[in-house]
């Protein structure tokens, strides 16, 4: 294999294959990337198993089709080292050489035979989605996906596909994410994505895709890049169930004196108190140690009878850094019971803090 290629458009390739190779174990070919040239295109790819990321390029001179694998870390920190110029990769043996100009570097391949066979797309039923909305749907969700629980299903996204509309939904068992997007499918199903796959999707999607699925695996595909990533087998929480059906009170608020007076409050206390006034909102700290943070901004509420809830301001942040309006509207039914947060398409219900 030999092949002249752009340093930008290598680093750019490198860059996005980093977060699916095996660091731990180097000796290990999936600390590799495979690179394979052929009909005047250059593919890179990564895996861990678990997920994986093909990108095709064009943008190069091929002098020779093959394949070569090496440690992918490794390469792109001599990619980087590199000026901004042309970058020539060619195999001799069982070494790939980087040469740019003086500079030459050897790094040691593993046989390509042997680097993990990725799903095919074959017979697999799929489905077209806008690129941009859904990114914007799981970045939403993100925050609200949980980590190391030893229920699997929660440690990943579900999306559940309707006749009518998609359900992005994550939830830490102690706040649930909700967001909608309307559109038509042929076909009702769900799949549980992992966290660490639904980050990965978001800084892909730059173009439009095609999403294949099966019961195990998800595949998404543009003209340029693919990506799977096995899928979480398992039951969801029954989401819509927890949803409140009827809400006492619904306030709509700003979401700019919101998050002002939230994050004066956090300094002191992630844990807050909020008291809904008529005319205006009271925070204040909830905090045992001998140290106290209170704000208080003027507000209409629209409330005959002062109400007041204790959350915790992570969630609540989360929520307002995710929404594009100015207000939201808050649903509240009792201080003992979830609250819901509202905007536009995009849900999220918080348990309360009880003492």
């Amino acid at each position: 294999m030999k092949v002249i290629v752009a340093k930008s458009v290598l680093e750019n390739i490198l860059t996005n294959a980093q977060s699916y190779l095996e660091k731990r174990d180097l000796s290990q070919i999936t600390s590799h990337v495979l690179l394979h040239v052929e009909n005047e295109t250059l593919s890179v790819k990564a895996t861990d198993f678990e997920i994986g990321f093909s990108y095709i390029s064009s943008q190069i001179e091929a002098n020779e089709d093959g394949y070569a694998t090496a440690n992918g870390t490794k390469l792109l920190q001599i990619i980087k080292s590199f000026k901004e110029d042309n970058i020539t990769l060619e195999t001799i043996t069982n070494y790939l050489y980087i040469k740019q100009n003086s500079s030459k570097f050897k790094l040691p391949m593993f046989n390509h035979l042997e680097f993990p066979s990725f799903p095919e797309i074959e017979n697999k039923p799929k489905f077209d989605i806008d690129a941009e909305s859904f990114s914007k749907a799981v970045k939403k969700i993100t925050p609200a996906i949980d980590t190391n629980n030893p229920k699997f299903e929660l440690n990943g996204a579900l999306i559940d596909i309707k006749d009518d509309f998609i359900n992005f939904v994550a939830t830490d068992t102690r706040r649930l994410a909700i967001f909608k997007q309307n559109r038509q499918a042929e076909k009702n199903f769900s799949l549980i994505i992992p966290k660490k796959a639904i980050i990965e999707f978001g800084k892909l999607f730059f173009q439009d895709i095609e999403i294949f699925y099966d019961e195990n695996t998800l595949i998404a595909k543009s003209e340029d890049f693919l990506f799977f990533t096995k899928l979480i087998n398992g039951k969801f929480p029954d989401y819509e169930r927890i949803i409140p059906k009827e809400k006492h009170f619904r306030i709509q608020l700003s979401r700019d004196k919101m998050v002002e007076s939230i994050k004066q409050i956090a300094i002191i206390s992630n844990e807050i108190k909020t008291t809904f006034k008529q005319k205006n909102i009271i925070f204040e700290s909830l905090n045992e140690e001998n140290i106290e943070a209170k704000t208080e901004i003027e507000f209409e509420t629209g409330l005959e009878d002062e109400i007041s809830l204790s959350f915790n301001s992570k969630y609540m942040l989360d929520f307002l850094s995710s929404i594009e309006e100015n207000s939201f509207v808050l649903g509240y039914n009792d201080s003992n019971m979830p609250f819901t947060l509202e905007a536009k398409d995009f849900m999220t219900i918080v348990m309360p803090i009880i003492k």
